[in-house]
């Protein structure tokens, strides 16, 4: 299994991945291609992939969301907002929760000092009773959905700040993901705060890192960038795998689409800073653990990495073996939506059976 001089400690989880070389998607546009690749159609108005597990699936902690999502702080690439972590016309508790890593975990979340807990349940009691007073009114669905979003937000205040305090964590931890170092810190502590989720019932956690984009000075860039992610990644199953937690827990890494073999040149030609463009007809995806098959490669491009010649998978076949992994068959989990039945691989789509063990 070959890894680039840039991933060092990756490279040590080559026993736990199974590398998929030939994935192919249908567009080159970033937020097109996010859509895609978490909705299933590069549209907006569709729920994630996210939503669509934690609907199959249902929540095994009572004290936190079943879907999280984690943002790198680099905020300098393109994503594709909260449509990515949506629930869209799933019912409202199926849509991610965004967690911050610094300050309060959930804005709004912590009550005022002057609220103290009694008070806050007298409240909470009283805008319950109005609520099914409007339930019995107007037999309307979401509003089951807001009262167990109070419901839920009283019990995180206790819950969100115990997940995200590492204090506990052992030095040799804290290290092995990172943490404390100038680059990998935010990102590390991301990949620490997926394996407190995972411990505490989390069904569907996301880490979104997003400033890959590099149509010029790649190898600086690329550097920085793979710096910044692949040691907390790495950290991450190799923790999970101590634990015992791996086999039941599917980690998957991928971009939208992959970057194309040749050089980019954008600004002039000045060498040493060529970049390099978008490119959906071959790329990598990293999976590991929940039922795939260990140290194992996939797929292969032409000579040039151009295109996917050996078993060319699409994004809908990704979807569709996650799904199969969590125990959801993806043709089964439709929900009728404006007369039609929607699911996550939208019309395509099969079990990519050669990467299961």
């Amino acid at each position: 299994m070959e890894f680039s001089d840039y991933l060092p400690h990756l490279a040590t989880c080559a026993n736990q991945l199974c590398m998929v070389r030939s994935m192919t998607t249908n567009t080159s546009n970033h937020h097109p291609g996010q859509l895609l690749m978490n909705c299933g159609v590069p549209n907006f108005g569709l729920p994630s992939m996210g939503s669509w597990a934690t609907y199959g699936l249902g929540c095994e902690s009572r004290n936190m969301p079943a879907f999280i999502v984690l943002l790198s702080r680099y905020n300098s690439g393109d994503l594709g907002g909260q449509a990515l972590w949506d629930n869209a016309f799933l019912p409202a508790p199926y849509r991610g929760v965004t967690l911050r890593t610094e300050g309060d975990p959930i804005l709004h979340l912590a009550s005022p000092k002057s609220f103290n807990p009694t008070r806050q349940q007298q409240r909470l009691d009283a805008i319950h009773a109005m609520n099914q007073f409007r339930r019995q009114q107007q037999a309307d669905p979401e509003i089951d959905a807001r009262i167990a979003a109070y419901e839920l937000a009283f019990r995180m205040q206790t819950a969100a700040p115990e997940l995200t305090d590492i204090a506990g964590e052992s030095q040799h931890t804290l290290d092995a993901y990172g943490i404390g170092k100038k680059l990998s810190d935010q990102f590390g502590k991301n990949c620490l705060l997926a394996r407190r989720m995972v411990e505490r019932g989390v069904r569907f956690v996301q880490l979104y890192h997003f400033t890959w984009d590099d149509h010029s000075n790649l190898n600086q860039n690329l550097k920085t960038n793979c710096e910044r992610t692949e040691q907390g990644v790495a950290a991450l199953i190799h923790d999970l795998d101590e634990r015992g937690l791996l086999d039941e827990t599917l980690v998957v890494w991928a971009g939208e689409f992959g970057r194309t073999p040749m050089n980019e040149v954008r600004r002039g030609i000045n060498p040493g800073y060529e970049g390099r463009d978008h490119h959906p007809f071959g790329f990598t995806v990293l999976m590991a653990g929940g039922g795939i098959k260990r140290g194992h490669v996939v797929g292969a491009t032409d000579e040039l990495g151009y295109h996917a010649v050996e078993d060319p998978f699409h994004v809908h076949d990704l979807q569709a073996t996650i799904l199969h992994c969590l125990g959801l068959d993806h043709l089964q989990l439709t929900y009728r939506h404006k007369g039609r039945d929607f699911r996550l691989t939208d019309v395509g789509g099969e079990v990519m059976t050669k990467v299961l063990a």
